[in-house]
């Protein structure tokens, strides 16, 4: 008899926690507290950052660019932003004329000036904005 009542009593258990809050407040019941699952958003905000340094660039490719000027300060940086119709804040890091730099495989990575990390790269190689140095060596 015990077991009967206790294998009743987890059936009941199973099918209660089963039940959604419309079938509970049918019977009268009070709605369940919702469930806490993390959106794709805060799964990323939990996760461990990735380092920038070691020739990693977490927005893009590497870049080597002939220059890195800031913004905002009457630089030919500046004429070629207004020209191209770019609006960039002031002191803002940008690469002039950057090419992609391949860190991987053999022979090592050259680079004639400073290597760096872009945020935005959509402009060929002309402008890249946002740019920080990083170390490859």
């Amino acid at each position: 008899m015990r077991f009967a009542s206790v294998l009743a009593f987890a059936v009941a258990v199973t099918v209660v926690s089963a039940e959604t809050n419309a079938e509970r407040m049918l019977r009268g019941l009070p709605p369940m507290a919702p469930a806490r699952r993390a959106t794709p958003v805060e799964r990323a905000k939990r996760t461990a950052p990735s380092g920038t340094g070691g020739g990693q660039c977490n927005t893009g490719s590497i870049q080597c660019c002939d220059s890195i000027t800031q913004s905002g300060h009457g630089s030919t940086l500046d004429e070629l932003l207004s020209v191209m119709r770019i609006e960039v804040p002031v002191d803002t890091f940008c690469g002039q004329n950057c090419s992609p730099l391949n860190v991987i495989g053999g022979g090592g990575a050259k680079c004639g000036q400073q290597p760096v990390c872009c945020e935005d790269n959509t402009y060929n190689g002309l402008v890249n904005i946002g740019c920080s140095p990083i170390n490859i060596w």
